[in-house]
């Protein structure tokens, strides 16, 4: 405390950090020492060379989604990113309904393997048509359903048709479990029902990944018109969808009902997630299968993971059933329609040559860079300048079409802030072009 002028409590806290890092070590009755440390023997590094050969040739690939999941730099102005700004997120709601589950007796305890069924029976609701309480099981988050899903419905080797472009996180989850993606072109109304057709038919694939509504990273929703030929499609296939509908609580306008509602047997296999709504922490979502599939896919999620926390399944239960929820919904809608539009405006004035989409929910605009420009090294020099952007490429689970960026208008702190960010990247594209 004297040498560096501090106080009791900052010395305790350094201690505390200390100890936490294996630097020292405190013994009762005696006083706070340096921790006993293994000397390295002299002249020789760790050879870690044996694990190359006992790991074997397979990978996993986590490139894209570590991008997704690194804070920007600071300073740096957030055009991409995969959650709501902490401004956005109904944190005080979070912290009351986590106080009212914990209080709870049995909030420690074993949930049924399925769930709490008050928490499925809100998802049943939510989603409507004939979804029933029995068809929902409740998930870690929905990277952790997508997972289980795909390694439920697929074997090691099978190829899994996806939309072109898709969702990161769905290119490495079924690249991880030996899938093989299968591009289906979209245009501005989602997938095309009659290359989803042709790709069935030539490669003989069991399962249609795709994020009907809001799609990311595009923003496209697909047509209720389309989503019937779309199911029509899957069944003269003899094939499952997966629905992968993050963003539903994302809406700026109404989406059309998620394609589960009008499932009459089982085709479609739903995944529901709360994070995208709420904060990333908040890792609960579900998946509503309806036969043998979901047998299979319940089976798989307990063998994997048990299931997830009871306390965090009841906080979840306890922020959806309160008055603040939809409250919380309309304050959303609102602050993302200002966003959106925002971005919309700063990218007319600083690159009106470059075409953007207009999304309805979600948080991703789309946009088209000039032939010839490479996306990766565009966002890269982004970066540099102060702007964090995603390339299209590594969206695309094939040879992209041309080059694209996903700007991201829910990250950012201030609608101010995303006009200052495309300034910035409207710099950077002006020295490239």
């Amino acid at each position: 405390m004297e040498r560096h002028r501090v106080s009791p409590v900052t010395v305790s806290r350094a201690l505390g950090v200390l100890a936490a890092e294996g630097l020292v070590v405190t013994r009762p009755g005696s006083g706070t020492y340096v921790a006993d440390r293994r000397p390295a023997v002299a002249g020789r590094a760790p050879d870690f060379d044996w694990q190359s050969v006992a790991l074997g040739d397979r990978t996993v690939d986590a490139g894209g989604v570590r991008g997704l999941l690194t804070p920007p730099p600071e300073g740096a102005v957030a055009l991409s990113g995969g959650y709501l700004h902490p401004s956005l997120q109904p944190l005080r709601a979070l912290a009351t309904a986590a106080t009212r589950a914990a209080r709870r007796p049995d909030a420690w305890g074993r949930p049924p393997l399925s769930g709490v069924p008050e928490l499925r029976a809100w998802f049943a609701r939510d989603l409507g048509g004939d979804v029933s309480p029995s068809d929902v099981l409740i998930s870690g988050g929905g990277q952790d359903a997508l997972t289980t899903v795909l390694r439920a419905l697929l074997p090691p080797g099978a190829p899994l048709l996806v939309e072109s472009p898709t969702y990161l996180g769905a290119l490495a989850a079924a690249r991880a479990a030996g899938l093989h993606p299968v591009p289906v072109p979209m245009d501005g109304d989602g997938v095309r029902p009659g290359l989803l057709a042709e790709a069935f038919a030539m490669t003989g694939s069991r399962v249609f990944y795709c994020q009907p509504t809001f799609h990311n990273p595009t923003g496209a929703v697909l047509p209720a018109e389309r989503r019937e030929q779309v199911l029509a499609v899957v069944r003269a296939a003899g094939a499952f969808v997966i629905e992968d509908d993050y963003a539903r609580h994302l809406a700026i306008d109404p989406a059309p009902g998620p394609l589960v509602a009008r499932d009459q047997d089982g085709r479609v296999v739903h995944i529901a997630s709360l994070t995208k709504g709420t904060a990333p922490s908040m890792r609960i979502a579900a998946v509503v299968a309806r036969g043998p599939v979901a047998e299979r896919i319940r089976a798989t999620q307990m063998v994997d993971a048990f299931f997830p926390a009871r306390s965090l399944q009841e906080t979840a239960l306890e922020l959806l059933t309160s008055p603040g929820w939809p409250r919380h919904l309309r304050l959303v809608s609102a602050a993302l329609r200002r966003r959106r539009d925002a971005l919309l405006a700063a990218l007319a004035r600083d690159l009106p040559e470059t075409p953007v989409t207009r999304p309805t929910g979600g948080a991703h605009l789309w946009a088209r860079l000039p032939a010839g420009v490479d996306d990766v090294a565009l966002t890269e020099a982004a970066l540099r300048a102060g702007v964090l952007v995603s390339a299209g490429r590594p969206f695309y689970p094939a040879e992209p079409p041309g080059p694209r960026l996903r700007l991201t208008y829910s990250a950012a702190a201030t609608e101010a802030e995303l006009s200052e960010g495309v300034r910035r990247l409207a710099q950077v594209l002006s020295k490239i072009v």
